[in-house]
């Protein structure tokens, strides 16, 4: 298959082939101020797949997410990504002054296609509010709006920056699951960044654990969807990547 990359530190390759692969990292390393976030870091993401990116605050989950997002340029390595990408973030980021359906089009090349956002609206299940202010929507009405701007550009790489984190747990597993459905309908990579365990096993078909700037832990969930977190299977691949993280369980089942 023939797509068009962006090699982030190097010139747009309009018509190369990335076989199998649609996110290829070479050495990556970013720095700032003297400081390194990213040492040398390898990574591919296959064609279609899920993956979940977890780690401690300030281990370079997002620094990551946002090279790969073209956000962040300042880079030593090679990054190859889809040109066709786009991301949602924790906080919705959208444009109070402007209707929800022209927020999910915002920066679409021509004049505003209002169908195009009814149906991306209707895909994320809140269509009857495409005529409101976003000062109108809920937390959860929101993100499903952040999700429609995403996906209408028909991404090859979908990121997900922890964008189910503001929720109320109701509402974040009505939204994981709509995010589990949108990946099964458009078959696009994703890469999600999350803190949340039981979420990365839920949704990914492997699970990347980050320490010192570098992949330090890899784990294939390996298991039927949906996913019931009760199964001994879940257990014991919840308990591996807590391990992997530093995190112990008392006899009562809370972290400690």
């Amino acid at each position: 298959m023939t797509n068009s990359t962006d090699v982030l530190n190097g010139t747009e390759s309009p018509n190369s082939t990335v076989a199998l692969n649609s996110v290829e990292i070479r050495g990556l390393s970013r720095a700032f101020d003297g400081h390194t976030v990213l040492h040398d870091l390898d990574l591919d993401i296959r064609e279609g797949e899920f993956v979940a990116l977890l780690g401690h605050s300030g281990c370079g989950k997002s620094t990551l997410l946002r090279i790969l997002a073209g956000l962040d340029d300042e880079i030593g390595g090679e990054v190859t990504v889809p040109a066709r990408r786009s991301a949602a973030f924790q906080s919705p980021r959208l444009l109070p002054w402007l209707k929800v359906w022209r927020n999910v089009v915002l920066g679409l090349p021509g004049r505003p296609d209002r169908a195009l956002a009814e149906k991306a609206l209707d895909e994320v299940g809140i269509a009857e509010r495409a005529t409101v202010w976003p000062k109108t929507l809920s937390g959860g009405q929101a993100q499903r709006v952040s999700l429609a701007r995403a996906l209408v550009r028909e991404p090859e790489l979908l990121l997900l920056d922890e964008p189910f984190g503001a929720l109320d747990a109701l509402t974040r597993g009505r939204v994981q699951q709509l995010v589990a459905e949108l990946w099964q309908r458009h078959g696009c990579a994703i890469l999600l960044v999350t803190h949340d365990v039981e979420e990365a096993l839920l949704l990914a078909d492997r699970v990347l654990v980050m320490d010192g700037g570098r992949i330090a832990h890899e784990l294939t969930v390996d298991l039927p969807r949906p996913r019931d977190l009760t199964t001994p299977d879940f257990v014991t691949l919840r308990a591996r990547l807590l391990d992997w993280l530093g995190v112990t369980r008392t006899l009562e089942g809370t972290p400690s």
